[in-house]
């Protein structure tokens, strides 16, 4: 027997000598420091060998993370910078970008601030006054630090990360004041009104990377700023600088987006709903992106997030059984209970199976081994070839106006290659790749999506190599619509059809209790995805969100 493999759409006191107490009140709170003498003895004490020496293991205490916490936010708060590195477990790096604190940020009169330890970890306040040529502006958050202990001796130790510094920071960025590199941009919906995070909180990110991209060619005038200016690592993750200050503000120039204020506001309102919910919305007959939005808004999970679409892959695999006549839409085609692949044994959800049926009704019903049982017909390069061929994906050249992430399906073989063809394997997606891949199936072609005319920029869209035959088309709207009417999407897309078409999916995620639920779709002349980590079944989570925006018109 080989390996049972599911992957289905589911519905549902350290070694020192302790010396003498030594009081420190870290902003009024009443925290005491022990000095722990790490190089010797203390005087008169006996030395021990170190055959002796005893390694500690194991979490740290609540009075060695008490102990390191206020020796590091008391060092660290009086400026004491060595002393701070000294108390993590990387005093370089820590040292580097503690300097960097009140050399390049010109943050003075710091004040942080702990709160009560949870296991390891230690919460804190941070206020700073940014002061930079005579105009002085304040800053504050919140951040945390946790306690690790030192392989190598069991010393205890903060575990350095420059989030610990700013949570904004990741490995390698630093904290910047001065004249901006970049001026700022005023971003425009397309009727002319002005977007702002404020209003618009998924934007944040959006309108961070519009000023990296139209900064310096938008006819503005730099101000004086702090941000976190970001290191190599971001940038390969396609991070963009943060403002975190302005003390003087620069001019403006304007960037007019193709956002639509009316589906920015309801996408917003929507996955406001859910926890960890992202969805994006296009115009199939342009690719013009009319809105984005996420749950949380640290990250852009709609335009840069790479996760297992699962079974919204199924349209992607049906275009390439469909040009390939290895299958038709109303071709009885049964879909089994298990199948098993170079050692796999896939199943269906609940075993269950298709005895008799279409390959539309395994469309529909979103059964697995339908689709797996196709892999020995294929060669292992022929989904990859599909998706960059016809749907424009895994390309990494589209430019849509801000940094995105555009899917990615590579070329594997044996078990792999047939949970590709399901979405899960190596594929990885976001809402942008998958609203992007319902308006292809509409529009009959690709059409990169963006977020700002090339007529601003004069840059070049990204394009596909060749277009989907009619008859392909044809079949891949009979086996959406099919699903909208009567498979799994149908809850959600009751009352929007007939002119319409969806595929549910949930993907598999190692350690999660409940899949990714994804859902994608048409209706007229717009196309949306969406995405609930961790919600479960597609058509209960995403599927509402998405349901909604298309009900919307357009």
């Amino acid at each position: 027997m080989g390996k049972r493999r599911r992957v289905a759409e589911r519905r549902t006191a350290g070694p020192g000598v302790v010396g003498a107490v030594v009081a420190l009140a870290v902003c009024g709170a009443a925290l005491t420091v022990y000095a722990v003498y790490d190089g010797g003895s203390a005087a008169g004490a006996p030395t021990s060998t170190a055959s002796e020496r005893h390694v500690k293991t194991g979490p740290p205490s609540a009075a060695e993370v008490h102990t390191v916490a206020t020796r590091f936010l008391g060092s660290w708060q009086r400026g004491e910078v060595a002393d701070a590195a000294a108390a993590t477990d990387d005093p370089s790096a820590a040292g580097a970008l503690l300097t960097g604190y009140s050399k390049d940020a010109h943050l003075k009169d710091v004040t942080l601030t702990p709160g009560p330890a949870k296991g390891a970890k230690v919460p804190f306040s941070v206020k700073a006054t940014v002061s930079y040529k005579g105009v002085d502006k304040p800053l504050a958050y919140d951040s945390s630090l946790t306690v690790v202990r030192r392989a190598a001796d069991g010393k205890p130790l903060v575990g350095w990360h420059a989030s610990v510094v700013h949570p904004d920071l990741k490995d390698g960025d630093t904290l910047v004041t001065g004249n901006a590199g970049t001026p700022p941009v005023k971003a425009l919906d397309r009727n002319g009104g002005e977007l702002t995070a404020a209003r618009y909180p998924s934007l944040g990110t959006v309108l961070d990377g519009l000023r990296e991209k139209y900064g310096r060619t938008a006819g503005g005038t730099a101000g004086v700023e702090l941000r976190v200016v970001r290191g190599k690592a971001s940038l390969k993750a396609k991070l963009s600088d943060k403002t975190l200050v302005t003390l003087t503000q620069g001019t403006p120039g304007t960037v007019k987006t193709t956002l639509s204020p009316a589906f920015q506001a309801e996408a917003e309102r929507q996955v406001g709903k859910r926890a960890r919910a992202s969805v994006v919305v296009l115009r199939p007959s342009t690719g013009e992106i009319l809105a984005v939005a996420n749950s949380e808004h640290g990250f852009n999970v709609g335009f840069q997030g790479s996760l297992a679409p699962g079974s919204t892959m199924k349209i992607v695999t049906s275009t390439m059984l469909f040009e390939k006549k290895l299958v038709t839409a109303d071709a009885s085609h049964p879909c089994p209970k298990t199948y098993k692949l170079a050692g796999w044994t896939f199943h269906n959800d609940g075993d269950s199976e298709i005895k008799k049926g279409t390959f539309k009704d395994s469309f529909g019903a979103s059964c697995n081994n339908a689709f797996i049982d196709f892999a020995p017909k294929l060669s292992d390069s022929d989904l990859t070839k599909e998706a960059q061929q016809v749907y424009g994906l895994g390309m990494d050249n589209w430019a849509i106006g801000v940094p995105t992430f555009d899917g990615s399906v590579p070329v594997q073989s044996g078990a792999q290659m047939g949970a590709s063809l399901i979405g899960q394997g190596g594929v990885r997606m976001n809402p942008l790749n998958m609203a992007s891949v319902a308006a292809t199936v509409r529009s009959g072609h690709f059409h990169q999506p963006y977020l700002v005319s090339p007529d601003v920029d004069h840059r070049t869209l990204a394009t596909a190599s060749r277009t989907m035959s009619a008859k392909t088309r044809s079949q891949l709207e009979e086996v959406m619509k099919f699903t909208a009417d009567y498979g799994t999407a149908a809850k959600a897309m009751a009352g929007l059809g007939p002119d319409y078409g969806a595929k549910t999916g949930s993907a598999e995620v190692d350690g999660q209790k409940k899949p990714n639920g994804w859902f994608t779709a048409y209706r007229g002349d717009l196309a949306a995805a969406g995405v609930v980590q961790a919600g479960g079944h597609g058509g209960d989570t995403a599927g509402p969100i998405v349901a909604d925006l298309l009900r919307m018109g357009g």
